[in-house]
């Protein structure tokens, strides 16, 4: 990455302790996922962040899994958070980090708090430490258990550790202040019984760590320079710093930034995972999940993210960016790199009366007007062909340029036809045109200079391929769902419309496309990863320009 000169304010930051020579002119990031659910898009941004400050100042970025919740956390996303990172074009190398590998050196940790008298072990339930807290106007209440001895405590947190409580009957708790400004600061908890199975250490540990202590020693037994956190830990830095001054240890420099937020657009885990657990998506990766897997399967690629957030940039203060840039975005990267096909969406066939029965031909076509690099293909075409219901109207308004009784129009790349005559079903619906083509008017130009001001796409009855094509809207109604008193009454019920018995030139029965393409005229579409060469799906990306009312 190149340094510019419109620099961040992390940048700047990283730029004076450079010159200060703090942490000796090394930076070394991390980024930190829980691994209990997929990503979503607001971590791409984390992730873009942490690498890409590592890589323009010759650093290192780890990945590192907070792994501190066996009963949220799965080996699935483990593997899903791997896949996505590596997607969007990033590699740890080796330093591929659990904060499992840590939990010996953790409760080392503890016991040298306690050793200290900065940390007790509290007898009091969840919901009484909560009752016990106080408000931001009023301080909280001490623990009558805050004033144990330190072998008492040793003794109790070792019994912890051993197996011999139950769930929730005992927690170790830092000694600070019931009386602190900042809640988080209010004798917090370090460690909990947990009697669940983790996904590395097996049945080993039976009290796990808070995030908020193993947070701070992650970074530190990983030599991290820069902890870059959202700004929703900004008011957790006071106690990622006091666990590191208690204990004596190298001390990174946590810096927040402000998280993206995207309009129509959920972004807490915990609602996803509703989403996913009521059946109301297909799973994770759902297209209309704002999931970096979600957005893979969708067809959005790992430029068209990273170029979005290039323009959200890094600021201190949270807004809400509008979910179109981000469309925006996909649009321009795939217009300059994506290959064009044919496909019809909602078929009407027409027969080419005057054409050779039983006979056909190759027409070329050009694979991307925007890069002459990509070639062009062959098309079949033939006396029957599809054309899209509502590129032909029977009874048009003026300056209607598609196809009519009596008008003419181009097939892209083919010939100029005619229509003569519309063929009805017996509720007077249209169902055929029969219509004529002028054999000199091959590649869609004229012999004798004639211009028709109307183009349509196609393909040949003979030879197209069906196929089921799902169109993608915003899943949400709202604007920020994520604030609404239910997010669920704003689903929007219109979010995927599936048409089967598409018609799709051969190719695509052919080929297989890992990256999205061009249907002409109708947008951008991406073969779906769980299709198969006997059933073929495809997902649109994005229509070619926003048609989202608001």
């Amino acid at each position: 990455m190149i340094k510019t000169t419109n620099r961040h304010f992390i940048q700047k930051i990283i730029d004076d302790d450079n010159r200060s020579g703090k942490f000796n002119n090394k930076v070394h990031t991390r980024f930190p996922p829980e691994p209990n659910g997929y990503l979503h898009i607001g971590h791409a941004k984390a992730i873009c962040l942490n690498f890409n400050i590592a890589e323009e100042y010759g650093g290192k970025c780890n990945l590192r899994f907070d792994d501190t919740n066996p009963i949220a956390e799965e080996e699935e996303f483990v593997r899903s958070i791997q896949e996505d990172v590596k997607w969007l074009g990033y590699d740890w190398k080796d330093r591929l980090c659990f904060a499992s590998d840590y939990f010996d050196q953790m409760f080392s940790f503890a016991l040298q708090l306690i050793d200290s008298g900065v940390a007790f072990v509290c007898d009091l339930s969840a919901e009484e430490i909560k009752q016990t807290r106080g408000t931001l106007n009023e301080p909280g209440i001490e623990s009558p258990f805050r004033n144990r001895s330190i072998e008492e405590n040793k003794d109790l947190f070792l019994r912890m550790r051993d197996g011999e409580f139950n769930n929730g009957s005992k927690t170790l708790r830092a000694k600070i202040d019931m009386g602190h400004p900042n809640m988080n600061m209010r004798d917090p908890v370090v460690y909990r019984i947990l009697h669940a199975h983790h996904h590395r250490t097996k049945d080993k540990w039976c009290v796990y760590p808070m995030y908020d202590w193993a947070h701070g020693l992650e970074d530190s037994i990983e030599g991290i320079t820069h902890s870059l956190c959202s700004l929703e830990f900004e008011d957790h830095r006071p106690l990622y710093d006091w666990y590191l001054e208690q204990l004596g240890v190298y001390h990174p420099q946590q810096i927040e930034f402000a998280r993206l937020n995207l309009s129509y657009t959920i972004m807490s885990k915990r609602k996803l995972k509703k989403l996913v657990e009521n059946g109301l998506v297909d799973g994770w990766d759902d297209p209309r999940m704002p999931t970096i897997s979600g957005f893979r399967r969708r067809g959005y690629t790992p430029q068209s993210i990273k170029n979005f957030m290039e323009e959200v940039g890094v600021a201190k203060r949270d807004n809400v960016m509008d979910v179109a840039k981000l469309e925006s975005s996909l649009r321009t990267d795939l217009n300059k790199r994506s290959d064009r096909r044919m496909a019809v969406l909602n078929p009407l066939k027409v027969v080419i009366t005057n054409y050779p029965k039983d006979s056909d031909e190759l027409v070329r076509a050009k694979n991307n007007p925007e890069d002459d690099s990509a070639g062009a293909r062959n098309i079949p075409f033939s006396r029957e062909i599809y054309i899209e219901k509502e590129d032909f109207m029977e009874n048009p308004p003026k300056k209607y340029f598609r196809l009519s009784p009596g008008s003419e129009v181009r097939l892209k790349f083919a010939y100029f036809i005619k229509c003569n005559d519309v063929i009805k079903d017996e509720y007077g619906e249209v169902v055929e045109l029969h219509c004529t083509y002028d054999k000199n008017t091959k590649g869609g130009k004229s012999s004798d200079g004639r211009k028709v001001k109307g183009t349509l796409h196609w393909v040949s009855a003979l030879h197209a391929i069906s196929a089921e094509v799902r169109l993608y809207d915003r899943l949400f109604q709202s604007v920020n769902p994520d604030t609404d008193s239910d997010f669920l009454e704003s689903i929007n019920p219109n979010s995927l419309e599936a048409l089967h018995d598409c018609k799709v030139e051969p190719s695509l029965g052919e080929e297989t496309f890992d990256f999205p393409f061009q249907f002409e005229r109708l947008g951008y579409f991406i073969r779906d990863s769980k299709s198969s060469k006997e059933s073929l799906v495809f997902n649109r990306a994005v229509a070619l320009r926003d048609t989202w009312k608001q």
